[in-house]
């Protein structure tokens, strides 16, 4: 029976790997959340895990008096987040979490020897040399969760890497495909949130909009990969049946498909190597008839841009590229800015700051730091 610890158990990735675990028998040794008491006290009495953590301290008090009546230990804070990541009898840890709180969670787990399912995009983005080299010292695995990254690494299965050509990281091109930039300045919150193939949370379904999630995506895959930006290409692909493809250098492309649903790729980084039934439905491609594929338009759709440029300059920039989308998004959630401005505002920061090296954590946290501020100055 697997051991496994979920960070971000409440969220989409969250409960759906959960409904994985479920089915296959694993053992939740710990679930962390952000802020989510509720949920979190229905997981912790379902799945009865030792440990539950959550991240903001202020609801410390409130989980532990709903779960007095239990022998669960309550953690809070980053500590208590690090602490879930490193504890001894976790086989894997999963980490969803949303936003730059990701980082040090996984390094933790890292640190102490655990393998990872990787779902939190900020821990690549940001510290992805930092990551990378760290877990090939101490000979942890990684395991994507991304639908296109998970797409990535099956294809890359029984094949050898040096034989590798390019990847192509496939785009469903989000609500606003084909809109011109005078378009984008006149869609609303619920536009943006009305995305056309996948159910996710709202800051990810910004993202996807603004196609800023095809742009942290890429700079994940240059690390997970150990790829140049050369060798990714992105193509947009409307019915997201095609999750990405391989190019070797014979010129064969090897793609992997199914029904866009987050439980395949979750299952497949829990249960590597094996291959078992999955609670979602099978891919019918007569029902779809056709599948379409396109370039994306780096022009319009800024953030997509920006993010490419800033991991082709390398050191802080894809950390700061980042950090000014997660300032933005908040903002234009909270009805700030227009949608148009985060692609703006994302954009000019690879002007405003002038990074070069990342020799550290306390290089990314500055980093990070540095972009949010400039950020909400401008908004102010």
């Amino acid at each position: 029976m697997k051991k496994v610890s979920i960070l971000g158990s409440t969220g989409s990735i969250g409960t759906q790997s959960l409904e994985v675990c479920e089915k296959h028998g694993f053992e939740i040794v710990a679930l962390a959340v952000n802020n989510s008491v509720d949920m979190l006290e229905n997981q912790a009495r379902k799945f009865k895990p030792k440990y539950v953590g959550i991240f903001n301290e202020d609801k410390f008090t409130e989980l532990k008096n709903r779960l007095a009546d239990t022998n669960i230990k309550i953690l809070c804070g980053m500590d208590g987040l690090c602490e879930i990541a490193s504890l001894e009898e976790n086989d894997i840890v999963l980490n969803s979490v949303v936003g730059m709180v990701g980082l040090l969670p996984t390094l933790v787990a890292i640190n102490s020897g655990k393998d990872v399912a990787l779902a939190n995009k900020e821990t690549l983005v940001a510290g992805g040399e930092l990551v990378m080299s760290l877990a090939k010292k101490k000979n942890v695995k990684i395991y994507p969760v991304d639908s296109e990254h998970s797409a990535i690494f099956q294809c890359l299965q029984g094949n050898k890497r040096e034989q590798l050509n390019k990847i192509i990281l496939t785009a469903s091109g989000g609500p606003f495909y084909g809109y011109t930039y005078e378009q984008l300045k006149n869609v609303t919150k619920a536009d943006a949130l009305h995305h056309p193939n996948w159910t996710m949370g709202n800051k990810i379904t910004i993202d996807s909009a603004t196609l800023m999630n095809k742009g942290l995506e890429f700079i994940e895959a240059k690390w997970l990969f150990d790829l140049t930006p050369e060798q990714i290409e992105i193509v947009v692909h409307r019915q997201s049946v095609v999750h990405s493809a391989v190019e070797y250098k014979d010129y064969a492309v090897i793609a992997q498909m199914g029904v866009p649903d987050m439980k395949i790729p979750i299952q497949y980084a829990l249960l590597y190597p094996d291959r078992l039934d999955c609670p979602t439905k099978q891919l019918s491609l007569t029902d779809y008839g056709t599948l379409t594929f396109e370039k994306p338009d780096y022009t319009t759709f800024k953030c997509l841009s920006s993010a490419i440029n800033a991991i082709s300059r390398g050191g802080a920039y894809p950390c700061l590229v980042n950090s000014a989308n997660e300032e933005a998004v908040k903002a234009f959630l909270n009805d700030e800015i227009k949608f148009i401005q985060i692609g703006e505002i994302v954009s000019s920061v690879l002007d405003k700051f002038k990074f070069s090296t990342i020799s550290g954590y306390d290089d990314v946290m500055k980093a990070d730091r540095d972009a949010r501020e400039y950020v909400r100055n401008i908004i102010a």
